[in-house]
This record gives structure tokens, C-alpha cells and sequence, in this order.
């Protein structure tokens, strides 16, 4: 087991194998944090701790001893960004499967409150903490074949309202930030690694990037304590809610 030591503010990522993550890394690294990257894919994870000089420890966000474990070599935090999570299936509620509904609250809302249990203390010690959670559109719109995601992420913003609330008085500011559409690995996932309906997911839409979305959490972990950005949703161009977007026509061979 390592134990992390730093002169500089420490960050917090979790779900940094890949994507959002991993793009918030690299930003975080760049905007002079000391980052420290959590997910299960340690291979994976610690190539990306090796290009943005951060520190890579394996996470299952979904395990109480994985937490304990990961937190106990992080001895100070100042910012604890919530970005693991995901969504399986598209199936209507009629007929969802509870497993995929019991891993997507397990690990989208369970996880972020076993970080945030976790490192809380830490980032009310460090004088000038931050929560940042990852939420989605789909934790203010529900809709059609979203319902196990929408229960979580839904979850995910009441959780992060009542944290704002509760830390009132305390040297720590809570963010939630909701992504539109990214192209990332999450519609792989999501359809269970079929790639054409991935792919289809993103035809004739220049969705946002991780980068986009890293660019935004950077910006909020580096302003003055004093601002708080409660919530801040952020959209392609081409997308206007959950499940509409504009499609340019595309070349079908």
C-alpha cells in the first residue's frame, strides 16, 4: 500500500480509467493539482497517471473495503470529483432487469456516497474543499429506456442538493455538473459492447468531447472559495434535451 504525500492541492478523481475521467486528470494535472486517480482498470489507469504525473490506485467504487482501503492512502484532499458511474440497457421499466438497476444505483449514487463519506473530513480539514459530481441530462429529464439510469442520476441530484445544503457554514463547495451527450466508451457500455448502436447513438451529431466536459470541472475546481456553481448543465450545440437533437444527414454507403 502507497501512501500519497504532496506540497500541492489534491485532487481526487474516480472513474479515471477512461473518458471523462481520464480527460479530468490530465486538466486537473495541468491546472496544478496533485491528482490522484481511482478505478478498477489499474493498467489502464496508470498509464494515465503517468502521462499527467498523477498517482494511479485501484478503485471499485462499489466496495466498502476497495473505498476504505483507497482512502487510507490519500492522507489530505482538497477536491473530490464524483465521475464514476454508467448506465446498462435501454429497456423500457416493464422489463428491466434489477440487477442492471441495482449496479447502476450501486454504482453511480452508492459509490459517489462512499467517496464522499469517505473523503469528506479531509476536505472540510484541507480549508477549502470541493465535491464536484458528475450527474447527467438524465438527472433532470427522464425518458424513454432511461429509467434505471434516470432513478440513479436522479439520485445522484438530490444527493448532491442536500450536501450543498448540509455543508452551509463549512470550508467546502459542492458542484454538480450534467453532461449532455459526450462521445466516450458510455454507449458502448450502455448497449452491452454492441459498437453500430453505439455508433448510432452519436450519427449526423457533433457531440461534446471528455475534454469539453474536463475543461468545465477544471474551471469550477480553480475559482475563488467564495463562488459556488451549484449546478451547471452543459450541451452539444446540436442537442436540446434528453432525446432531442439535431441530425445532419449522413453518408449511408
Amino acid at each position: 500500500m502507497q501512501t500519497v504525500t504532496n506540497q500541492k492541492p489534491v485532487a481526487v478523481v474516480t472513474g479515471a480509467s477512461s473518458g471523462i475521467g481520464a480527460a479530468s486528470a490530465r486538466a486537473l494535472a495541468a491546472a496544478d493539482f496533485d491528482v490522484i486517480l481511482g478505478a478498477r482498470r489499474i493498467e489502464k489507469l496508470q498509464s494515465i497517471a503517468e502521462e499527467c504525473g498523477g498517482t494511479a490506485i485501484a478503485l471499485d467504487v462499489t466496495d466498502d473495503a476497495s473505498v476504505a482501503a483507497f482512502a487510507e492512502q490519500v492522507p489530505n484532499c482538497s477536491l473530490l470529483v464524483n465521475n464514476a458511474g454508467g448506465a446498462v440497457g435501454v429497456e423500457p421499466v416493464a422489463e428491466a432487469s434489477i440487477s442492471d438497476w441495482q449496479w447502476m444505483y450501486d454504482t453511480n449514487v452508492l459509490g459517489t456516497l462512499r467517496l464522499t463519506q469517505a473523503f469528506l473530513p479531509k476536505l472540510i480539514d484541507s480549508g477549502d474543499g470541493q465535491v464536484i459530481n458528475i450527474g447527467s441530462i438524465a438527472g433532470r429529464e427522464a425518458y424513454e429506456g432511461g429509467g434505471g439510469y434516470n432513478v440513479a442520476k436522479f439520485g445522484i441530484t438530490a444527493m448532491t442538493r442536500s450536501l450543498r445544503i448540509e455543508l452551509l457554514g463549512k470550508p467546502v463547495r459542492v458542484c454538480q455538473i450534467d453532461p449532455g451527450m459526450v462521445h466516450t466508451e458510455f454507449s458502448t457500455v450502455r448497449f452491452r459492447g454492441d459498437q453500430d448502436k453505439a455508433d448510432a447513438v452519436y450519427a449526423g451529431v457533433e457531440p461534446l468531447t471528455a475534454e469539453d466536459i474536463a475543461d468545465t470541472i477544471a474551471w469550477v475546481a480553480t475559482r475563488p472559495a467564495r463562488v459556488n456553481f451549484d449546478q451547471i448543465l452543459v450541451l452539444a450545440r446540436d442537442q436540446i434535451s434528453a432525446k432531442v437533437a439535431y441530425r445532419r444527414e449522413t453518408d449511408q454507403g
